[in-house]
């Protein structure tokens, strides 16, 4: 059994690409992965991408929040001949929006589950990358896929996650993550 968490920062932003309808012009700045097997977190450039996709193409499982809808659609363009949807999955954030009805954010459902809050975000993600400050890109990257491996494991323990809704209240809902 090995558990592939996994997260990647692009280089660049929606509004440089011509929109969210050419997300796979974004461009990989940075990829990581915490494999359950490794124990440890792995960093990947953009001329690593091969062994990435090595990587999540020997996952028991990827988890992730928005593989489906961002990361993977980001990769394909390295990779035009894989089936990304063939990957076993589980997209944390289409799991919630399936139940709720609604999307939620990372932050939303990290703060309230575990009292903690992204580090930065893909918008100051992409400042770093271009300024060169690669370390800190790295470094958001392993937070980000740090608590969403925490967030599953908190579901996975505990059958529900807590999420904060749009006025601020603290609300539960059950999750099937085993």
């Amino acid at each position: 059994m090995n558990l592939v968490f996994f997260d990647l920062e692009s280089q660049n932003l929606f509004d440089d690409v011509g929109g969210r309808e050419n997300i796979a012009k974004l461009r990989v700045a940075c990829g990581v992965t915490w494999s359950t097997q490794r124990n440890d977190f792995a960093v990947y450039w953009e001329n690593d991408i091969p062994t990435l996709l090595e990587e999540l193409k020997s996952a028991t499982k990827v988890i992730g929040f928005n593989l489906r809808g961002f990361d993977y659609l980001v990769l394909q363009p390295y990779a035009p001949d894989m089936r990304f949807a063939s990957l076993p999955t589980l997209d944390m954030l289409l799991d919630l929006q399936k139940i709720l009805g609604f999307r939620v954010s990372l932050d939303s459902i990290a703060s309230a589950s575990l009292g903690a809050t992204k580090t930065a975000d893909g918008v100051q993600s992409v400042s770093w990358f271009r300024a060169g400050e690669l370390d800190k890109v790295a470094e958001y990257c392993k937070a980000d896929v740090d608590i969403t491996r925490r967030v599953y494991e908190f579901g996975r323990d505990n059958g529900h996650i807590f999420y904060k809704s749009r006025l601020g209240s603290k609300l539960k809902v059950d999750v099937k993550w085993k």
